[in-house]
């Protein structure tokens, strides 16, 4: 799972200084406006809504943005739209299993804008359950490589619910149950350590190591359906090796 854990931390980093950071910045928005309209505005009562303020504001949002998502979400101000949570289901390239999470206030977009990118790149929906089970949900903290050691992390984090820290060359993943998450990224704090992300999120259970091309062709596929404006997430169960990764780029 390494090679998939690597592969994602990349593509967080990278999109922070990518040419499409205002769909980024969108996404992180309605993040906050969602988690601001489910559990209040004030981040030190609502947890998710605290990670969903820091994972933007590690993302460079302007706290403008931030603050409107906030006032919208809360009922403060006017102007917030009603979305729904969907979860599509299919399989890409190489019988890679692929979940495909919507924020979306139009059902009907999304779910043809999801089956459009996957039927055109070598994808194909598939039946509820039939992927999912194959996905657990999980907690996960990144925390970045500098000033800290994986010795140091586990000292911190392992009461607190944490069951594994792995070493991504460069940052830390820290795993826990998705309930845990708040906890394992509160005890972080409390020991003074920094953290780039905390949340739930969908590990695999079982990888498809992929080489080169068709590496390619997974990567693509996972590109086009993040360019929706709907979709916020694609989670997937492929690994790829150091090697596969350099040459992709």
């Amino acid at each position: 799972m390494s090679g998939h854990s690597k592969w994602a931390t990349t593509k967080h980093k990278k999109a922070v200084v990518d040419a499409k950071r205002g769909k980024l910045f969108a996404k992180l928005t309605k993040n906050v406006e969602v988690a601001a309209r489910q559990g209040g505005g004030d981040p030190a009562g609502n947890p998710t809504l605290y990670d969903a303020i820091q994972k933007a504001k590690k993302s460079s949002v302007p706290n403008d943005n931030i603050d409107r998502a906030v006032k919208r979400g809360s009922g403060q101000e006017e102007g917030g739209a009603t979305y729904e949570t969907i979860m599509y289901e299919g399989y890409g390239p190489s019988g890679v299993a692929l979940l495909v999470e919507c924020l979306t206030d139009n059902r009907n977009r999304a779910a043809s804008e999801v089956r459009t990118a996957m039927t055109r790149n070598g994808g194909s929906m598939a039946d509820p359950g039939s992927v999912a089970y194959l996905f657990a949900r999980r907690g996960v903290v990144i925390v970045p490589g500098s000033g800290t050691t994986e010795d140091a992390i586990l000292d911190a984090v392992l009461e607190a619910g944490a069951e594994e820290v792995n070493d991504l060359d460069g940052s830390f993943e820290v795993v826990c149950e998705a309930t845990d998450v708040v906890e394992v990224r509160q005890a972080l704090q409390a020991a003074g350590i920094d953290y780039d992300s905390a949340e739930a999120t969908f590990l695999p259970s079982v990888t498809v190591p992929l080489e080169e091309d068709d590496a390619r062709k997974v990567f693509k596929l996972v590109e086009l359906l993040e360019d929706s404006d709907d979709v916020q997430n694609v989670y997937a169960n492929f690994d790829v090796s150091d090697e596969v990764m350099a040459s992709v780029g």
